[in-house]
């Protein structure tokens, strides 16, 4: 059976293909939500086809393929095969990504915010990350200088006024004090929104982004409009991090055919368990709570920062939470070791009856 015919019969069903060549090397690792349409895309030719995937066609000779119940284990598998195989046609993963840090000196005669693809520990200053996606990041920073005019050349200075102050990009760092306090004031609004505490930024931004467009200064308007969502990018990432962090069990259902549910037991960033089960079941609940006492640990984690082999995971299984294919239930593991009576046996029937929260 020629390749084109095999992607014929694939089901139109989430799942993993794995690319082979001619010395049956798995060159390729992706994910599908319909592995049958993704992958006879591959075989159709397209003016949208990239280099690279014309590269991958070439030496395209047949395909494996994993099928799972769900686009969220798809995501999982994928990530998952990619570093243990290191395709050669998955560069973006198969190189070790560059990963950077805000480094914040808040409290010092000379405060500052910079990117850093190093962590020095007990060295006084605040780090926010890992980050994956340097250039988005390093914009963020920069676009949050311009917005406030706190891109100085010489804080260290304090006398006279430094060239970015000449034109405009510094609000006088270097040789106001009135200036400096307002330094620290931005860096405390910046470090709300790296915390996800509070999107003041945001909300100042898109302000002036609305009041530049009114007055007609559409060039502003646009420069403002990408500042706000390189921001907003670096918020969101802040999210998943603390979300991570936090090391609660988060229990998730997701329906499938009728009648049929998936359920995932997760914690930081993995799944601890999965299972189909039939909504019709008689005693479900009891079933339920039977399969997850083995996964529930007798102990809490000590606290720790999520490192770079976790992010990937970490921002997949938190995009998933977020998006409208799953219902989910948040146990907080205090509340799991703190002696709270029958916390697992409302988790599973608050998410039984759909209700996307956090145990109380």
């Amino acid at each position: 059976m020629n390749i084109k015919d095999k992607a014929k019969q694939l089901p139109s069903s989430p799942g993993v293909y794995l690319m082979k060549d001619s010395s049956d090397h798995i060159i390729y690792v992706g994910k599908s939500k319909s592995l049958k349409s993704r992958v006879q895309s591959y075989m159709n030719h397209s003016k949208n086809h990239t280099k690279k995937v014309e590269r991958l066609v070439d030496h395209l000779t047949d395909f494996d393929y994993i099928l799972t119940d769900t686009e969220f284990e798809a995501f999982m598998l994928e990530c998952e095969l990619i570093k243990e195989l290191k395709p050669s046609y998955n560069r973006k993963m198969k190189t070790p990504k560059s990963y950077s840090y805000l480094k914040i000196q808040r409290d010092t005669h000379s405060p500052s915010i910079k990117l850093t693809n190093t962590k020095k520990i007990d060295d006084g200053s605040l780090y926010f990350g890992p980050y994956t996606g340097q250039r988005t990041i390093e914009n963020a920073l920069n676009g949050m200088k311009l917005f406030y005019k706190i891109d100085c050349n010489h804080p260290m200075n304090h006398r006279t006024p430094c060239f970015n102050y000449t034109i405009g990009k510094c609000i006088g760092i270097c040789f106001k004090s009135s200036a400096m306090e307002e330094y620290r004031r931005i860096l405390d609004k910046i470090l709300d929104l790296l915390h996800g505490a509070d999107t003041k930024i945001l909300h100042e931004m898109e302000e002036k982004m609305i009041e530049a467009a009114g007055d007609f200064h559409f060039e502003m308007a646009a420069e403002i409009k990408t500042w706000l969502k390189s921001a907003e990018i670096l918020y969101k990432k802040g999210q998943v991090l603390q979300f991570t962090n936090e090391n609660n069990y988060i229990l998730v259902m997701e329906y499938l055919e009728e009648n049929k549910m998936k359920l995932f037991l997760i914690r930081r960033n993995k799944v601890l368990y999965k299972q189909r089960y039939d909504l019709r079941e008689e005693h479900l609940k009891q079933l339920i709570l039977t399969h997850l006492h083995p996964y529930l640990k007798t102990g809490s984690l000590p606290p720790t920062e999520i490192n770079q082999d976790e992010l990937d995971e970490a921002q997949i299984i938190y995009s998933y939470l977020n998006s409208n294919a799953c219902e989910y239930v948040i146990i907080p593991e205090q509340k799991l070791y703190g002696g709270k009576d029958n916390v697992i046996e409302q988790a599973v029937n608050d998410l039984l009856d759909s209700k996307t929260t956090e145990v109380i």
